[in-house]
C-alpha cells in the first residue's frame, strides 16, 4: 500500500509533456506485436485457428485480466473495494491463471512500486537513474516493461523470499486463504493451459484440437496478457497525459485503456491509488470498473471507495501534460 495518504495533495512532477514524437512511438510500441498477429491469424484461419480458438483467446483473456485488474491489483494490492469471500477465491484463482506469479509476490511488488513511485527503490520504474538521451531513455522503457524481473533483489530473484519485504504484506500472510491460494498456484498455471486443451478435446474431438485450443486460449492468451500488463508499468510511465497531480510520472494512455481493462487510466489511479474506478472523467472507458459496478449491484462486492467531485478538482492540473 502506497505510504502516503491515498487523497493528499503533492506536487506534479517537473518533466515536461509528451509530444507528438512521443505519442507515435507509443502507438508503434503498444500496437505493432499485436497488429503482427491479426494477420496471423488470418493466414491460419480455419488451418489453425478457427472459431472455437478464437472465443478461447478472447474469453480466457477477459477473464484472467479481471483476476489481475479487480483481483490482484483493485482488492488485494489496494483494497478498493469489500467483497464476498467465495467472490475472492475465485478471482485470486482468475488471477493466478494470468501466470503473472503467486499473489502475494504480485501484491508485496506493487505496493512498494506505490511506495517508491519513480524514486530509488521503485522495482520497475524508467526514470530512476536514466538520462533524457534515446539510449537511456530507450533502457529505461525495456528495463521497467521486462528487464527488472531480471535485475538483483527483484521480482524474478525474490520469488519465495518476498517474505523480506514485511512492510508490504503482512496482512496477506496473514491470510490464510491467501496463502493457501499461493501454495496451490501450480495447480491454477496447470488449470490455465489445461482448461483450453480439454476444451479443444472434448469439442474437436482430437488431440491436435486440444493443443491448437491450448497455444491460442492458452500460451497466446497469455503472452498478449503479460506485455499489456508490463506495458501499464513502462508505457504509462513515459507516455500520455497527466490529468491529476502525482509525486511520481503516471501517465493515462487511451491506447492501452481497452486491452488492459482501464488499467491504462493510470495517472488517474496514482493520484487516487485506494480509488476503486479508474475512468475517472468523460470518455474513460474502464471496463473492469464497469464489471465492478454490475458486481455492487448484485451484491458480490460493496464499500466501492471513490474520490469525490471536490477531491478530484484539488488534484485536477489546468493543464495536463
Amino acid at each position: 500500500m502506497s505510504t502516503r495518504a491515498s487523497w493528499t495533495e503533492v506536487g506534479a512532477p517537473a518533466h515536461g509533456g509528451a509530444g507528438a514524437g512521443k505519442q507515435v512511438a507509443t502507438l508503434l510500441t503498444v500496437l505493432v506485436p499485436f497488429l503482427g498477429l491479426f494477420p496471423t491469424m488470418g493466414l491460419l484461419w480455419g488451418v489453425a485457428f478457427g472459431p472455437l480458438d478464437l472465443v478461447l483467446l478472447l474469453s480466457l483473456y477477459v477473464l484472467t485480466a479481471l483476476g489481475i485488474s479487480l483481483g490482484f491489483h483493485r482488492l488485494f494490492s489496494h483494497r478498493s473495494f469489500r467483497a464476498k469471500k467465495g467472490f475472492e477465491v475465485g478471482i485470486a484463482i482468475l488471477g493466478a491463471m494470468a501466470v503473472q506469479g503467486p499473489l502475494t509476490e504480485w501484491v508485496v511488488f506493487h505496493r512498494k512500486h506505490h511506495a517508491l513511485a519513480d524514486r530509488e527503490g521503485d522495482p520497475h520504474s524508467p526514470h530512476v537513474g536514466r538520462s533524457d538521451a534515446l539510449g537511456s531513455r530507450a533502457a529505461g522503457l525495456w528495463h521497467a516493461h521486462i528487464g527488472w524481473f531480471f535485475t538483483r533483489g527483484s521480482w524474478f530473484f525474490s520469488r519465495g523470499r518476498e517474505r523480506e519485504l514485511p512492510q508490504y504484506g503482512r496482512d496477506l500472510y496473514a491470510n490464510e486463504l491467501v496463502m493457501r491460494i499461493d501454495r496451490l498456484y501450480p495447480i491454477w498455471m496447470t488449470l490455465s493451459l489445461a482448461l483450453p486443451f480439454g476444451i479443444g478435446l472434448a469439442v474437436g474431438g482430437t488431440l491436435a484440437r486440444g493443443f491448437e485450443a491450448m497455444i491460442w486460449g492458452g500460451l497466446v492468451r497469455i503472452f498478449l496478457l503479460h506485455h499489456v500488463t508490463w506495458s501499464v508499468n513502462s508505457i504509462c510511465h513515459s507516455f500520455g497525459r497527466r490529468m491529476y497531480r502525482a509525486t511520481d510520472e503516471s501517465r493515462n494512455n487511451w491506447v492501452l485503456a481497452l486491452p488492459s481493462l482501464g488499467e491504462a487510466w493510470h495517472n488517474n489511479h496514482h493520484a487516487f491509488p485506494s480509488a476503486a474506478i479508474y475512468g475517472l472523467d468523460r470518455f474513460q472507458i474502464d471496463i473492469a470498473g464497469i464489471v465492478l459496478l454490475g458486481l455492487e449491484r448484485v451484491g458480490l462486492v460493496s464499500d466501492l471507495k471513490r474520490p469525490d467531485q471536490s477531491q478530484r478538482t484539488r488534484r485536477r492540473l489546468r493543464t495536463t501534460a
